[in-house]
């Protein structure tokens, strides 16, 4: 059951950025996007493993910024099991530690889990800023196509809705292990 993401308007918090490290995820977003645009999530023998509307979301935004000045790059890896952000290996997050230090900021395309895994990692000096928002969580139904295209149609969407409090991280991550503890 994947999330269902929306676009994020993220222009104010990339003002005074120089250089920008876009860190998608490809499982969550991916599936939005294709059932946001009718297209296959999967055109195996055209894309491998890649949703083409997702892949050129991810190029327009990397355009709109570099026609800003802004420099850009996209974090990438052609490995499957890199693929899902909240799930990945310590040295693919070592190895985003060490190229997100080159950037002023990422922007991370997928849930609040990405972005605090992002977060979990880059140097103090990048800013994260997340570039999508949970809308809800979707159950999706995978369809086939020939030639192995597989296309993803929404059986329902739950909306979640986020409270967004003013606490400082560190209090919610405290608090947070503090009930959790009291509840073992």
């Amino acid at each position: 059951m994947p999330f269902h993401l929306n676009d994020r308007d993220f222009s104010a918090d990339l003002a005074g950025i120089r250089s920008v490290l876009i860190v998608p995820c490809r499982f969550c977003p991916a599936a939005s996007l294709a059932v946001r645009e009718d297209e296959p999530y999967i055109r195996l023998f055209r894309n491998f493993l890649r949703t083409p509307s997702y892949e050129s979301y991810i190029q327009v935004l990397k355009s709109r910024l570099e026609s800003e000045g802004i420099r850009t790059d996209v974090f990438d890896s052609r490995l499957p099991h890199q693929f899902v952000v909240c799930m990945w290996t310590s040295g693919r997050r070592k190895d985003l530690a060490r190229q997100a230090g080159r950037y002023d900021a990422a922007i991370v395309l997928g849930c609040d889990a990405a972005a605090e895994a992002v977060r979990s990692c880059v140097p103090p000096s990048c800013r994260v800023v997340p570039g999508m928002e949970v809308d809800g969580i979707m159950t999706v139904i995978p369809s086939f196509q020939w030639p192995c295209n597989i296309s993803l149609e929404v059986g329902s969407l739950t909306r979640v809705q986020v409270a967004r409090l003013a606490a400082p991280r560190e209090e919610l991550v405290e608090l947070h292990a503090g009930s959790f503890n009291q509840a073992w």
